[in-house]
This record gives C-alpha cells, structure tokens and sequence, in this order.
C-alpha cells in the first residue's frame, strides 16, 4: 500500500498561486493513477485533477478546469498540482489519492471510492 504526504498549502491572496507536492512512499507509485480531491467545511469531497500511472492521461474537474495543472514526477514518486488565479472559494483541504486499479477503465476515475490511499491533506486558505 502506498502512503501519501502533502505538503505546499498556505495561505495566498486572491489571484495568487499555490504548488501543492505530493510525495509517495514504495516502488509501485508508478502503477497507480494519482488523484487531487478538496473538501470545504460542510461540503463534500470533490474531485479537482487526475493523472494516469504514467502520466499521459490527465482529467479535471469542473471547479478548477482551466487554472490548475497536475504533473508527475514518477523518478520523484511525486505528484504536483499548480493551482493558478486562485479565488476565495477555492479554500479547502487539499488531499492527494492513488488509484491502483484506474488501469483495468482506461480512463482517470473521478469518484472518491475509487481511490484506495489518501494523504492527510493540506490546508489551502485564499484570502480576498
């Protein structure tokens, strides 16, 4: 089982930009489809950004689309998600998830059940 850790969130001004990291632990990172999720207070979790085992495959949600970009680093058992224009409502903790069986759908999974680790988050805060 791979394990996750998150780290770049802070706090950033309306229209700024954050670089979230997520490292993995293990020799397998390059056999899971690698997931970005956020939670705000009171709501659920949702889906941001997707990327496939090796990367060439990429999905996003629809409360980001257009200003945020994930990237892996499979040398680095890294992932990254550069999150741009950020607006208030993008505060919200940020989770990192991998997905070991996105190979078996061709396609990046965008429900929360399909992903079988997660990190403990990252807090994102935008400030108007």
């Amino acid at each position: 089982q791979v394990q996750l850790v998150e780290s770049g969130g802070g706090l950033v001004q309306a229209g700024g930009s954050l670089r979230l990291s997520c490292a993995a632990s293990g020799r397998t990172f390059s056999s899971y489809a690698m997931g970005w999720f956020r939670q705000a207070p009171g709501k659920e979790r949702e889906f941001v950004a997707g990327i496939s085992e090796g990367g060439g495959r990429t999905d996003y949600g629809d409360s980001l689309k257009g200003r945020v970009t994930i990237s892996r680093d499979n040398t680095k058992n890294t992932v990254y998600l550069q999150m741009n224009s950020l607006k208030p409502e993008d505060t919200a903790v940020y989770y990192c998830a991998a997905d070991r069986n996105s190979f078996l759908f061709g396609s990046v999974r965008q429900n929360v059940g399909a992903y079988d680790a997660w990190g403990q988050g990252t807090q994102v805060t935008v400030s108007s």
